[in-house]
């Protein structure tokens, strides 16, 4: 992501928190479709994840539509608003992450599929990459604030 948007930058952000939080939700569903015999307290931590995700992905449009209502003027308090949902969203992603590092680790059915641990790999570092996009927007604002 390039960081020259000035003014629009809340929304880039916006843009790809959305972008990545309804991936993520779709990811629930890959892994859930992709290992079959998948243990059931898993199944139900994926049911419960795309639940979580999708109810993110809902609160980062609503952001959406506040900041371009907002115009040109973003009021402070609407854009701390913005970097703390980031900051949800990243931490949320980091915990997705986990999840499917343990899905990795201790799932029989996952190590048994070579597809499912590469397809893990993938949905782990897409993940990844919204972190890392998130915590240079929210470092490069506490240095601004220093």
């Amino acid at each position: 992501m390039q960081f020259y948007y000035g003014q629009q930058m809340p929304l880039r952000i916006l843009d790809e928190a959305e972008f990545w939080k309804h991936q993520e939700e779709e990811h629930t569903v890959v892994i859930r479709e992709l290992v079959v015999g998948l243990e059931q307290p898993f199944v139900e931590a994926l049911q419960k994840w795309e639940e979580a995700l999708s109810a993110t992905h809902q609160q980062i449009v609503r952001y959406i539509e506040s900041v371009v209502r907002a115009g040109a003027y973003l009021p402070n308090e609407l854009y701390q608003q913005v970097l703390h949902l980031v900051s949800f969203c990243l931490q949320q992603s980091l915990a997705f992450i986990q999840l499917c590092q343990q899905l990795k680790t201790a799932s029989v059915a996952v190590r048994q599929n070579k597809t499912a641990n590469v397809v893990l790999n993938h949905i782990i570092r897409e993940s990844e990459y919204f972190v890392g996009i998130a915590q240079v927007l929210l470092y490069r604002k506490q240095d601004a604030y220093s």
